[in-house]
């Protein structure tokens, strides 16, 4: 096993592929392109007031699963108000989005299940699937022809439909009134993560609330939608939405739910005080796309002299394509240095084997820091064209 864990060790050096924590200090100064607080609501004082009163009237953790000591009254308004948020039924809320993912694939999956992929679903899906024990197939992404097709040759009973609302690499949408059509026509579920969408995406009055909210997917029998705490809403988490009888199908079938020691108390409090936020003050979606667009246009001279298309993207990421590992990981080093934070993201973290900067817009993000990050990454850009 020694001789193993060097060889790959040696392996991940070779191919620029070598990963390391980037520790953050709590006085630095960087324009944060890299973060998923999308709202900006991670440091907002309510937010942060909220889960320091949880704190002192909880304790700093749950102290045991949800279903014998763990679950306080904060869990359960925080699942009432986001289901009135979102739009769904009812919500069981998880330690982690990660694990909200596993519990409820798991949940419904087994060797009378089809599980139906696009080809980008997030590592935390693919996870599911694989302890799901279903039978599982990739389509093209976004292709909801090339879904039709497995869904209705499949010979289980079931059929699990697994897509993101806005992807976390490329941060384009999915086609979901499409996949929905399917879902109805072929007897499947719709599972839709809106990790990325939520607290971002929305029209009208239900600008921020994500792209199933106001529309014909909200509150669907074969739509289920889970979503991440710890994104726009600025703290951690994960949860579960759709019917009465999921949720209830969840807490007596999700061993991530059953065996997980519930999500802290401060955790449900702040998260709890951002969806209020993000009810009540819709604007602040607006300008994390504002902001999104801003960095894109910004960046397109560079990205047009490298003869790369400026894509507007759905939400607040945006990616840029880059030639190779190496070059991601030292343009992302290089912009660490000028007092940027980016993304970088490397294989297996992109499904198509395609290294990119990842840059992610927040709410908070003054003209000045975008102009400034523009000039820097177009300088860095330049430079390992």
């Amino acid at each position: 096993m020694i001789h193993w864990l060097e060889r790959q060790a040696a392996v991940r050096d070779r191919r620029g592929l070598v990963r390391r924590p980037l520790v953050r200090a709590a006085d630095e100064e960087f324009i944060d392109l890299a973060s998923n607080d999308y709202l900006g609501l991670a440091a907002d004082p309510r937010v942060t007031g909220a889960a320091a009163a949880a704190v002192l009237q909880w304790g700093a953790g749950a102290t045991s699963s949800r279903l014998v000591a763990g679950t306080t009254r904060l869990h359960l308004d925080l699942e009432r108000e986001l289901a009135m948020l979102t739009g769904m039924d009812s919500a069981l809320v998880f330690s982690s989005g990660y694990l909200a993912n596993i519990g409820v694939i798991t949940a419904l999956g087994g060797p009378g299940t089809l599980i139906i992929a696009d080809e980008h679903c997030h590592a935390s899906m693919i996870d599911g699937f694989r302890l799901s024990r279903s039978r599982t197939e990739s389509f093209t992404h976004n292709r909801v022809e090339d879904a039709g097709r497995l869904v209705a040759d499949r010979p289980e009973p079931r059929a699990l439909i697994a897509v993101e609302s806005v992807y976390s690499v490329l941060g384009d949408e999915a086609p979901l009134a499409g996949l929905l059509a399917l879902a109805e026509e072929h007897d499947a579920v719709l599972l839709i993560d809106e990790a990325h969408s939520l607290g971002v995406t929305g029209t009208g009055t239900f600008q921020g609330r994500g792209s199933v909210a106001g529309t014909i997917l909200a509150g669907h029998p074969n739509v289920i939608v889970t979503a991440t705490l710890s994104k726009a809403l600025g703290s951690q988490g994960g949860a579960v939405l759709g019917s009465a009888l999921l949720r209830e199908h969840l807490v007596n079938r999700a061993r991530s739910f059953i065996f997980d020691t519930g999500l802290a108390p401060a955790s449900a409090a702040a998260a709890l005080a951002a969806v209020r936020i993000i009810r009540d003050e819709p604007w602040r979606a607006g300008y994390v796309r504002r902001n999104a667009a801003a960095l894109a246009a910004g960046l397109a001279p560079a990205l047009t002299a490298r003869g790369a298309a400026v894509e507007q993207t759905a939400g607040a990421v945006q990616s840029i394509a880059m030639p190779s590992a190496e070059s991601a990981l030292a343009a992302t080093q290089a912009a660490h240095t000028s007092g940027v934070r980016i993304g970088c993201f490397r294989p297996p973290s992109v499904p198509d084997g395609i290294s990119r900067l990842r840059l992610t817009a927040r709410a908070t993000l003054t003209p000045k820091e975008i102009e400034d990050s523009c000039a820097v990454l177009r300088g860095i850009l330049e430079e390992l064209s």
